[in-house]
């Protein structure tokens, strides 16, 4: 055993076998799972063999037992916080979507009814925003921390919302990376283990999943929405984390406004009183009354959803928002001063459709790629992102257009994508004559 040529084979040996387990849809036990994050993160695992695991597991699948453990071993090939009786410490999490701008904005409301919130986020990669981006369109915000300085932040105002450092879960940034090039990315037992080992990482009491359902969503369908709900619930809920999902609508943007500063702005109007979109205001406010039910600091989903709308009511939801963007380094005065603190773009133009009548339907997804197009999003990690292009004053399902409403406006820094953009705005919104069914906004609910 001390002969390190011997030790290396045997190791060698192990690994194939749990590989060819998994291959052949046996199940892992705990500890070979173990075993597999402490050597992937160690560096002994190579990016064949670990790809070869994931290929695996996509297509035979986890058990509910392996992905507890697969989960808790990748939470814990990194720092897990301990917050020394803080109080309750809550968070949500979305799968992602256009327009969504919900955690600017819950994690303060979240914080004015009692609660404390370290949002770890992510950035966007394909049609969908990233938080992350969002943030990092504020001058000065410091979206990558040390681990005193976020606890610090959360502590001080109640929420913080930065990004994964090295030390959270560093299993899961290993093999995402692999997952990503080798078309495993899709896996359910292997998108549960990365969302969760991240957000279990800040040691949650509770968490809140919106799980988003629609044509602008990665899970389009109501069936594999709930199945990725059910997993992430079951997982959480066992690995000691108070956890419920809401299926989400997401056949069209939820904000009026897309992209990076433009979502930013829209989040400082709505905390100012401004301008709130209604279907936005509903998610926010269902998704923080389930955990205010969760965590006891509500009686029922009612008083729950009352409560965080009058923490917006009432501005103290702007006041924490403030105040954490000042304390992570922003600006202290971008509640009254965001239009000119913000990116603008150079082009500015109102987009009418051909046609009057009612928008009957809005290819999501389609306006989503639009803002990558204009330089908002990435198609690779490494891409940089221009964040002040997007839209504004979109058309929600039902609205009229005609030739004195426009279908939404473009913010964009070049006419030979300004004119792409149009284009592809004007084919992404139906309007016509028929009748309006709109989707129900919250779906489903897993418990």
């Amino acid at each position: 055993i001390n002969n390190k040529p011997i030790r290396k084979a045997y190791m060698t040996d192990f690994l194939q076998e749990l590989i060819r387990k998994k291959r052949d849809g046996l199940s892992l036990t705990s500890s070979e799972l173990d075993w597999f994050v402490k050597r992937l993160t160690s560096g002994y695992i190579s990016e064949g063999q670990a790809a070869a695991f994931a290929m695996a597991t996509y297509f035979n699948g986890m058990t509910l037992e392996e992905r507890v453990a697969f989960t808790m071993g990748m939470r814990d090939s990194g720092e897990v916080i301990d917050w020394q009786s803080t109080g309750p410490i809550i968070d949500k999490h979305s799968t992602g979507g256009i327009g969504d701008n919900v955690s600017l904005l819950l994690a303060p409301a979240l914080a004015a009814c009692g609660g404390y919130v370290p949002m770890v986020s992510g950035r966007g990669l394909g049609h969908t925003g990233g938080t992350l981006d969002k943030f990092d369109s504020i001058p000065g915000y410091n979206t990558q921390p040390d681990l005193d300085t976020f606890k610090r932040a959360v502590k001080s105002t109640g929420c913080a919302i930065v990004g994964q450092t090295p030390k959270v879960a560093p299993a899961d940034k290993i093999l995402y990376s692999i997952r990503d090039v080798t078309a495993t990315v899709e896996s359910i037992d292997l998108i549960t283990a990365s969302i969760l080992s991240k957000k279990l990482s800040a040691n949650l009491d509770a968490l809140v999943l919106d799980i988003k359902c629609g044509n602008g969503a990665f899970m389009t369908s109501h069936r594999d929405a709930k199945t990725l709900a059910e997993s992430l619930v079951s997982v959480s809920n066992l690995l000691g984390c108070k956890t419920i999902a809401l299926l989400t609508d997401m056949n069209e943007p939820l904000a009026s406004s897309v992209g990076n500063s433009l979502e930013v702005m829209n989040a400082v109007e709505f905390l100012s009183g401004k301008k709130r979109d209604q279907r936005l205001f509903n998610v926010v406010c269902s998704l923080g009354a389930e955990l205010l039910v969760l965590m006891d600091l509500a009686e029922n989903r009612s008083s729950g959803f009352a409560k965080i709308k009058n923490s917006f009511d009432s501005g103290s939801s702007a006041e924490i928002f403030s105040k954490m963007i000042a304390v992570m380094g922003g600006p202290s005065n971008l509640l009254d001063k965001a239009s000119s603190i913000l990116p603008r773009a150079t082009i500015v133009e109102d987009v009418y459709a051909p046609q009057s009548g009612t928008v009957s339907a809005v290819d999501t997804r389609s306006l989503g790629i639009s803002v990558v197009e204009l330089g908002g999003g990435r198609r690779t990690v490494k891409d940089k992102i221009d964040y002040s292009v997007g839209f504004d004053n979109l058309l929600s399902i039902g609205d009229k257009a005609d030739r004195n409403i426009p279908i939404g406006r473009i913010h964009a820094n070049n006419w030979e994508k300004f004119e792409e953009a149009k284009s592809r705005m004007i084919r992404a919104y139906k309007i016509d004559d028929q009748k309006i069914k709109k989707c129900d906004l919250i779906i489903d609910y897993v418990k």
